[in-house]
């Protein structure tokens, strides 16, 4: 429900939606008109409805168990980076990094900046992000670069003077 879409919007239909789709099964014997209601404060809801619903199809008859290896993940509907790695990370333990634009941008602005300009295709932005999981909890590293970056490192407000990170920054505002 997250991909292009802020989270307080998420937040506002995040208890109904899951109230009336408590789990996979429910989504996938679900009309996609009616789970495009639900998802229509979201934006692209009939994109997100098919997807969400593909998924739920795949997720139901695996029992919500998702493979352990990415190349196996890349054939699986809905699924790109973002998620696969989430699924890697939350459902089998390993070190794998949550890279959106929001954490993208706080490494580049305390590293350097990146060379392409879509994150997923770019090496040495990969491979920044995994090294940023490489020691301790994953999970905890991957929210607080998550939060840190969308609160304190914003794009449009940045919140310079309350960084820790501002006399390194690549792009000093305050």
């Amino acid at each position: 429900m997250l991909q292009r879409t802020r989270a307080q919007t998420v937040a506002k239909i995040y208890q109904d939606f899951f109230r009336r789709f408590p789990d996979w099964e429910e989504i996938a014997q679900t009309d996609e008109l009616e789970l495009g209601e639900f998802l229509k404060p979201l934006g692209l809801w009939r994109t997100h409805s098919k997807r969400l619903k593909n998924l739920a199809i795949y997720a139901g008859h695996r029992k919500g168990l998702f493979s352990e290896t990415a190349e196996e993940l890349r054939e699986v509907p809905a699924v790109g980076q973002y998620v696969a790695n989430a699924i890697l990370l939350f459902q089998h333990r390993q070190r794998k990094p949550l890279l959106d634009v929001n954490k993208a941008r706080l490494i580049e602005r305390y590293v350097r900046p990146r060379r392409l300009t879509n994150i997923r295709y770019d090496p040495w932005l990969q491979v920044a992000a995994h090294w940023l999981v490489r020691l301790g909890d994953p999970i905890e590293t991957n929210w607080a670069a998550l939060d840190y970056s969308s609160i304190v490192c914003s794009i449009g407000q940045p919140q310079c003077s309350n960084c820790y990170l501002h006399s390194r920054c690549a792009k000093p505002f305050g």
